[in-house]
C-alpha cells in the first residue's frame, strides 16, 4: 500500500474550472472519504486520481512517486464503480480473474488470488455463476473482489452504494469497513451521502464548489463545522443556523420577539450581525422556557422522534427526549445551551470563535500547526 498526495490540483473544461486549488495529503492505509453534493468535483478528483481525467495543474503522488503522466494501468489503483461494471457473459470466477489474465498473470497465481478475494468477500459458492444469477449486494462484492485481485498500492471507490436498497447500503457499509480492517489498504470512497461518510472514513473531506470546505475526523466535523455548509450538510437533521446579532452583551436572535441569550465570555463585539447554530440534538426541551416554539410536524423515526417547530420566527428541528416519545405535543419550550452554540460570519459563512475560550483554543491550535 501507499500514501497519496494530491498538491494544488485544478481541473478546466473549455476553459471553466471546477476543481480549484486541491489539496489533500492521505497516510498509507487511511480510509478517506470525499463528500459533497452532485457537482462539487468529487468524482472528477477520483478519476484524475485512477488516471481516468486529465490534471490541468499540481500534482497527484502515490507512494511518492509523481502520477501525472503514467497510464491508469501503471498507477497502482483498483477502482469500483457505481454501476459494477461486470462483464455478463463471464462467470464470477472469470469476471475477477479478467484484469489479471489482462496483465499475463499465470493461471496458477490468478486462481490463487480469486480464491483469496472469493473467501473474503463470502462469495466461494457463487464462482460458477454469472452477473444476472447475483443480488445487487453480491454483484458489488464481486466489483470489490476485482479490485482486491490486483492487489493495488491505492483502492478508488466511486460512490458504490448508491443503486442498492437502504437495508443493504447499510449492510455493504459494514462489510467495506471490515474488508478495510483486513487489507489495511489506502482507500478513497466518493459519495453524496453522509451517513455513509460519517461512518466509512477515518478521515473526512468535504468538498464544495470544487474546493475542499474542511478535513478532518468525522467527529471533529460533526462537532466544529468550518462553515455554514458544513453545519448544513452533516447531519440529519442538519445543524439549526438561525440569523443573530450582539446586543447589550447578550446574543439576540433576529426573529420575533428578539429571544435573547447569555453567553459568558462572549467573544463577538457589540452590534455584530451572524449566524447562530445549533444541534437539533443539543436543544433541551421543557414544558415552559422564555422560548416557545409551536409544533408544526413531529417526524417518528421509531428510536426518536424529530419536531418541527416555529421559534422566534424560525423553523428549528428538535431531537425530542425520550419522555416525551408517546406524548402528543403541539408547544414546547426550548432552550439552547450557551456550551452547544456555533457562531459563523454572515458574509462569508465561515466559522467565527463564539466566545474568548474558543478563540484562545483556535489560536493554539493556529500555532501548533505553524
Amino acid at each position: 500500500m501507499a500514501d497519496l498526495n494530491i498538491s494544488g490540483v485544478k481541473k478546466l473544461y473549455d476553459g471553466k474550472q471546477v476543481l480549484h486549488g486541491i489539496d489533500i495529503a492521505i497516510q498509507d492505509g487511511a480510509f478517506v472519504v470525499i463528500v459533497g453534493p452532485s457537482g462539487c468535483g468529487k468524482s472528477t478528483l477520483l478519476r484524475m486520481i485512477a488516471g481516468l481525467e486529465d490534471i490541468s495543474e499540481g500534482d497527484i503522488a502515490i507512494g511518492g512517486q509523481v502520477v501525472n503522466d503514467i497510464d491508469p494501468a501503471g498507477r497502482g489503483c483498483a477502482m469500483v464503480f457505481q454501476n459494477y461494471a461486470l462483464y455478463p457473459h463471464m462467470t464470477v470466477r472469470e469476471n475477477m480473474a479478467y484484469p489479471l489474465k489482462i496483465a499475463r498473470l499465470p493461471r496458477t497465481e490468478r486462481d490463487r488470488r480469486v480464491a483469496e478475494a472469493a473467501a473474503i468477500l463470502d462469495l466461494t459458492p457463487y464462482l460458477d455463476r454469472r452477473p444476472a444469477q447475483l443480488s445487487g449486494g453480491q454483484r458489488q462484492r464481486v466489483a470489490m473482489g476485482r479490485a482486491i485481485v490486483r492487489e493495488p498500492q491505492v483502492f478508488l471507490f466511486d460512490e458504490p452504494l448508491s443503486n442498492l436498497d437502504a437495508k443493504l447500503r447499510v449492510t455493504m457499509r459494514i462489510e467495506i469497513r471490515r474488508l478495510h480492517r483486513r487489507l489495511n489498504a489506502t482507500s478513497i470512497f466518493v459519495t453524496h451521502d453522509q451517513v455513509e461518510a460519517m461512518t466509512l472514513a477515518d478521515m473526512l473531506v468535504v468538498m464544495n464548489g470544487g474546493h475542499v470546505e474542511q478535513m478532518g475526523t468525522p467527529v471533529e466535523i460533526y462537532r466544529r463545522p468550518a462553515s455554514t455548509f458544513v453545519a448544513g450538510f452533516l447531519g440529519a437533521p442538519a445543524m439549526n443556523l438561525m440569523p443573530a446579532r450582539v446586543q447589550g452583551g447578550r446574543v439576540v436572535l433576529e426573529g420575533a420577539g428578539g429571544h435573547a441569550l447569555t453567553v459568558p465570555g462572549l467573544a463577538i463585539p457589540e452590534g455584530t450581525a451572524f449566524t447562530l447554530g445549533v444541534r437539533p440534538e443539543e436543544i433541551e426541551v421543557a414544558r415552559s422556557a422564555p422560548l416557545m416554539a409551536q409544533v408544526d410536524l413531529v417526524e417518528e423515526l421509531g428510536g426518536s422522534r424529530i419536531a418541527w417547530v416555529a421559534a422566534a420566527g424560525q423553523e428549528l428541528a428538535v431531537m425530542l427526549p425520550r419522555d416525551l416519545a408517546d406524548t402528543p405535543v403541539s408547544r414546547l419550550g426550548l432552550v439552547l445551551p450557551a456550551g452547544a452554540l456555533h457562531a459563523f460570519d454572515l458574509a462569508s459563512g465561515k466559522r467565527i470563535a463564539l466566545t474568548l475560550a474558543e478563540a484562545a483554543a483556535s489560536q493554539r491550535a493556529a500555532v501548533a500547526v505553524a
